[in-house]
């Protein structure tokens, strides 16, 4: 599941991300013995500890506070010389790398920080930049669909990768059936031909594209105000730079944070380095994208509105295993806690703008 049959348009190239997001926990325990914990980041001639952080695609605007705080400066403020790598269809998966050494902090998922508690993988979440997952269902307009309820029955094409994320989820909810799946190949051909089906997307990405090729507005439901009570756009990392190296991770999330509230503030510095990095990606395609990440409260809301963007409770996290637990994502006796941490978040909103 590293590599989709997609074509390379932004439309795709989001699906794509969303497909190898959720494949990142098949990892062997051979592969496991294998990988070198030891690794601890390297120091610069400046007297900065070198830091590689992975994303989880290919630059975008959903990516953008961590561009941001390379392009003006924040991460070598906060004595950190870090690199983006760069996630793709060719890459492989985060835990792969994170695990191996090859990065020391890889943008996460929460189902997939739980799930890899349960197989013993031991990385761990230390902030969550997305207080919702962008993860939509979309419509056609002028239906008698008012509701994500109201799917119930309907065509929705979703992704094998829905099976083990939001599907289980919506069936336990709102009583949906495998029946009502159709195969959703990264392409929205079939939604546009059928007026009766929704197909999924991410709030950021698939409705501008659906707008564009359809020549309409599609009606979207943001999975997250629906009961998918996920974060998303993660950082995480192994336990054993928690452990060794407390100070090198509050100064990476405290840095990455502070490049999110200057990404949402003036974007252009990020947005250059987002060009650079995907030649392929729009001026139009960013402005969307951010408009949508504000409009809908994915980065600057609930908890976060108080503790400052990254924020994380022991309550939403409890939410997220029980949701996972009840449409049987998850056993009830994984010990979920052990998936993250809120020992480098939650400092308030005035600690990160000074």
């Amino acid at each position: 599941m590293n590599q989709s049959p997609c074509s390379s348009t932004a439309f795709h190239r989001l699906s794509r991300r969303q497909f190898i997001q959720y494949s990142c926990i098949g990892i062997s325990s051979t592969f496991l013995t294998a990988c070198t914990h030891s690794n601890q980041p390297a120091t610069t001639n400046l007297g900065l500890d070198k830091v590689t952080f992975g994303t989880n695609w290919i630059a975008q605007a959903e990516h953008g506070g961590f561009y941001q705080a390379i392009a003006t400066g924040i991460y070598k403020n906060h004595g950190l010389d870090v690199t983006i790598k760069m996630g793709g269809p060719q890459v492989p998966n985060g835990t792969q790398l994170l695990m191996g050494g090859a990065v020391d902090f890889f943008m996460g998922y929460g189902i997939d920080a739980i799930n890899a508690v349960a197989q013993g993988i031991p990385k761990i979440t230390v902030a969550a930049i997305f207080q919702k997952d962008p993860q939509c269902i979309i419509i056609h307009p002028n239906t008698a669909i008012k509701t994500l309820a109201d799917l119930k029955g309907k065509p929705i094409y979703v992704s094998a990768a829905a099976n083990v994320t939001y599907w289980p989820v919506l069936k336990a909810k709102y009583g949906f059936t495998d029946e009502q799946k159709r195969p959703y190949n990264f392409n929205p051909a079939p939604f546009l031909a059928d007026k009766t089906s929704a197909q999924q997307g991410y709030i950021t990405s698939e409705p501008f594209a659906i707008a564009k090729q359809g020549g309409f507005q599609p009606t979207v439901f943001l999975l997250a105000d629906y009961g998918y009570q996920t974060y998303a756009t993660t950082i995480e990392t192994r336990k054993e730079l928690v452990e060794k190296n407390p100070n090198l991770v509050q100064r990476f999330v405290d840095a990455s944070i502070k490049g999110w509230y200057s990404y949402l503030e003036n974007p252009q510095p990020g947005n250059q380095l987002i060009k650079k990095e995907n030649p392929e990606m729009t001026d139009e395609q960013i402005t969307y994208g951010i408009q949508k990440l504000k409009e809908y409260g994915i980065i600057l809301s609930g908890e976060a509105e108080k503790q400052g963007i990254g924020a994380m409770t022991d309550a939403r996290w409890k939410l997220l295993f029980d949701s996972m637990v009840n449409s049987k994502l998850s056993q009830p006796n994984v010990k979920y806690k052990d998936a993250f941490t809120l020992d480098f978040v939650n400092q308030g909103r005035d600690y990160y703008n000074k």
